[in-house]
């Protein structure tokens, strides 16, 4: 070998074993994970479960840090000018990285280029539940008890441009309906609405419902995810009568876009094994949602897609924030 080439060996060595020790040696402290959510929400829920699995698995106390607020605008900016180094990772889940893009303008992160994708660890379906004392008991006699009533049928909410609103906008526009929407401030208040019969009806998180249906105040009709699920045994699809149709929220874990990629192999690795064990699968089913593992250009790919299609239903809805 002359000179040059050993040169050349020698340098590429250089680049290639920092990167190699990297990965080894990661995690050597405690690691933050931030929750664009606040505390006890659902999504806060799942972020904590796979802070607990992730660190035990590391060998290293993974800390939730809520920051919660502007839609998650907040929490999402701190991940995105955190130092890229591995110990920062974001939470991330369906609302500030799909629907809020969509509604506000000027917000200070970019969904798609400010953040290294790394997978998704759980996938929430949003239940169709309506009132228990109402006639209904499939979609397709909610669809014909809306359409023989059209607005005074409430759809209920948990906010204008939510995730139940735009779930429950896409129904109402795949199946050709009308009900009358009503907004609630926040999905406790939404669900206790069509569990009253204040509103009759809502498309809203699984987790939000979990507890209720077990108490049979609110009937559960159908749910969001592309094929049945052992979450909800005996329980038809909403595609199933509307055909295409599936909206369901998700989880996921980010890091700054510049974390290196050792330290993001090594973390997706770790995820995929942890998500392999019963524990973890019970855990999360326990909050009404199901694992799911992804690939980093599957997760991304999945998000590009789910802004498209938000924004597509918040433009035919003409749904604004004010």
């Amino acid at each position: 070998m002359n000179h040059f080439a050993a040169a050349v060996s020698v340098a590429l060595l250089c680049v290639t074993l920092p990167n190699t020790v990297l990965a080894q040696d990661y995690p050597g402290r405690p690691i933050r994970l931030i929750s664009p959510n606040a505390a006890g929400s659902s999504n806060d829920v799942l972020g904590r479960i796979l802070a607990q699995k992730l660190g035990d698995a590391l060998g290293q106390q993974i800390v939730v840090e809520n920051r919660a607020g502007a839609g998650g605008a907040i929490g999402m900016e701190a991940a995105k000018t955190a130092a890229p180094d591995g110990y920062t990772l974001l939470a991330a889940a369906t609302a500030p990285m799909s629907i809020v893009p969509n509604l506000r303008s000027n917000l200070p992160y970019d969904p798609l280029k400010d953040y290294a994708f790394i997978s998704t660890f759980a996938i929430t379906p949003n239940a169709l539940v309506v009132n228990p004392g109402l006639p209904i008991n499939s979609t397709r006699e909610l669809i014909d008890y809306v359409k023989a009533r059209g607005a005074q049928v409430n759809m209920a909410s948990a906010g204008q441009g939510s995730q139940s609103h735009l779930s429950g906008e896409l129904l109402l526009q795949m199946a050709g309906m009308q009900s009358l929407h009503v907004p609630y401030k926040g999905g406790g208040p939404s669900v206790v609405a069509v569990m009253t019969n204040e509103s009759q009806w809502t498309v809203t998180p699984a987790p939000a419902v979990m507890s209720f249906l077990k108490q049979n105040r609110l009937r559960l009709i159908a749910h969001s995810l592309p094929e049945r699920s052992a979450l909800f045994p005996g329980i038809p699809t909403i595609s199933e009568t509307v055909p295409g149709y599936t909206f369901s929220g998700w989880a996921g874990l980010l890091a700054p876009i510049s974390t290196p990629r050792p330290i993001r192999d090594k973390l997706r690795a770790t995820i995929i094994s942890v998500a392999a064990t019963q524990g973890f699968a019970d855990l999360i089913a326990a909050q009404g949602a199901v694992v799911r593992t992804s690939t980093p250009e599957e997760f991304r790919s999945m998000v590009a897609s789910e802004l498209d299609a938000m924004a597509r239903t918040i433009k035919s809805a003409n749904i604004k924030i004010e």
